[in-house]
């Protein structure tokens, strides 16, 4: 169902980097992502952190742990896939980053995000094939 996942996250030299770590294993237990340091804005440093997998087993796991996403998340995420999946067939998610660190699962549209991108497998790979795998792996019938 998932070719990859990639995923990134940005924090300030203000922030904590091990809660961000600890945030982003929440989410994906297998990932160690790889540090960035870029410039900001204003001159400032932030830091990204990210990384990639391929493995089948870490997908597998990624997708068992949505089930822990709250009903009410799952509905938004299937009344909105046609804007969060693109024409390539990548399905974009965030979740809030401090919730993550709390161990909470929580599906959000503002900064201060866990970013992923779910490469889909899709044949062809096109956005209406992707958006059926899509409402197969959210199951409309989950989140009545």
């Amino acid at each position: 169902m998932i070719h990859n996942i990639a995923y990134r996250t940005l924090f300030y030299g203000t922030e904590d980097e091990e809660k961000v770590r600890t945030a982003v294993c929440n989410i994906l237990p297998f990932s160690s992502p790889e540090k960035e340091i870029i410039e900001g804005y204003h001159k400032n440093q932030v830091i990204l952190l990210h990384g990639k997998t391929s493995k089948k087993s870490e997908i597998k796991g990624f997708l068992k742990s949505l089930d822990n996403i709250k009903s009410s998340d799952k509905r938004r995420i299937l009344r909105d896939l046609e804007n969060k999946i693109d024409y390539k067939g990548n399905l974009f998610l965030r979740f809030d980053k401090q919730r993550a660190y709390l161990g909470d699962m929580k599906v959000v549209e503002h900064g201060g995000a866990i970013h992923l991108k779910l490469k889909i497998a899709a044949y062809p790979a096109r956005k209406d094939t992707a958006l059926k795998i899509a409402q197969q792996i959210f199951g409309e019938e989950d989140v009545h």
